[in-house]
């Protein structure tokens, strides 16, 4: 039986079916096991070829992406599911829709990137990375726990959890997130409440149009106020601000407020938005008030901005492996000793407000210059 990861590719254009087929079939851990022009064709196919993933275009004729995924799902919950969508807001849109239908990543078509060679190889730099994730990570582990009815695990499950210590006023909670993180999303940010006494930043890794589409969601389900953060925006609480796709987003303090700012500078772990960058402006601003949470995701994006909020007096919480859908960038922090709390989906909201409410009911043990600078205005 071959090793290699099996691959379903559905496209209804021959010529991605053959750009993907290729980039694919060039490594040497992947086989193109088989192509469909639409959902039909893929959901008789799948018996027969048994693929380890399914790269799943959104818009095709007859049964398009998401009616696809809707029937596939039926029969197959653990088979992993790519979708390649348009970076357009009807892509945008209904990507998110395949996300929350069970989807377990997307990555975007390559566009304007001006050759065939350039979209070959952000093919490989995206998708490849994934299907091998997914193809041969995790997601097997979950079969045979399902199958044995045992919870997955790893070596970084038995990562310790940092020695206590004793924090002043949480004044901000910053969260990262990436694979996995619009639904994980969708989980913790309605348990913030109306009256949730601090802002709440977020990166979540996902190009333009999708970032705010994103926070529109989340909107509709929180208690508190959710938007895409723009440049001079101020932070309040009960606010929730997410990094817009392409920039950066960082905070500057002005005359007692802190506000946002963003930039295209170089990505940082291949990503922009990144955590780390966030993480570190929010343990120079709020130091010791600062609250920072990792969730799903690959990579390892958010353990240097975690190492900077704990050198800065704050804390960190990150999500449990068996309630992620990739335990990379909390599995990075924790493994590191950063965490303070390694906690399940859906008991990371609960422990915030918890945390969040405990210090806003005693005095802070040292103001953050940001309450200093505040608290001295109100001074006669």
């Amino acid at each position: 039986m071959s090793s290699k990861i099996r691959i379903l590719v559905v496209d209804d254009s021959v010529v991605v079916r053959r750009m993907l087929s290729d980039a694919l079939s060039a490594d040497p851990q992947l086989e193109v096991a088989g192509v469909a022009a639409n959902g039909k064709i893929a959901l008789s196919r799948i018996p027969q070829l048994n693929p380890d993933v399914v790269i799943l275009d959104v818009e095709m004729p007859e049964l398009d992406g998401l009616e696809t995924l809707k029937i596939l799902r039926q029969t197959q919950r653990l088979l992993p599911v790519i979708m390649f969508s348009t970076l357009t807001q009807r892509g945008a849109a209904a990507t998110l829709d395949a996300l929350a239908l069970g989807a377990t990543d997307y990555v975007t078509k390559p566009a304007n990137v001006g050759s065939a060679f350039q979209a070959l190889e952000q093919i490989r730099t995206e998708l490849i990375p994934k299907v091998k994730t997914f193809g041969g990570g995790k997601v097997n582990l979950e079969r045979a726990a399902l199958s044995s009815n045992r919870p997955a695990s790893s070596a970084w499950s038995k990562s310790p959890v940092a020695p206590p210590r004793r924090f002043g006023r949480v004044e901000v909670v910053a969260i990262g997130v990436s694979t996995g993180g619009p639904n994980a999303l969708a989980e913790l940010v309605p348990k913030f409440p109306p009256d949730f006494a601090v802002p709440v930043v977020i990166v979540q890794h996902m190009p333009p149009v999708f970032t705010r589409l994103l926070a529109d969601r989340l909107a509709a389900k929180a208690q508190i106020k959710v938007q895409e953060g723009a440049p001079g925006q101020a932070l309040k609480a009960g606010h929730a601000f997410i990094a817009p796709g392409n920039y950066h987003m960082v905070l500057a303090r002005e005359r007692g407020e802190v506000r946002i700012r963003t930039n295209q500078e170089i990505p940082e772990n291949s990503c922009r938005p990144a955590v780390d960058v966030l993480f570190r402006s929010v343990a120079e601003t709020y130091r010791g008030g600062a609250l920072g949470v990792v969730m799903t995701g690959m990579g390892q994006d958010g353990l240097r901005g975690s190492e900077k909020i704990r050198e800065a007096g704050g804390q960190v919480f990150v999500q449990d492996e068996a309630s992620s859908v990739v335990w990379g960038m909390p599995g990075y922090v924790a493994s590191a000793g950063l965490a303070d709390k390694i906690l399940p989906l859906d008991q990371l909201g609960i422990e915030i407000v918890r945390r969040v409410r405990g210090s806003h009911a005693q005095p802070a043990l040292a103001p953050s210059p940001v309450t200093a600078i505040a608290e001295s205005r109100k001074q006669p």
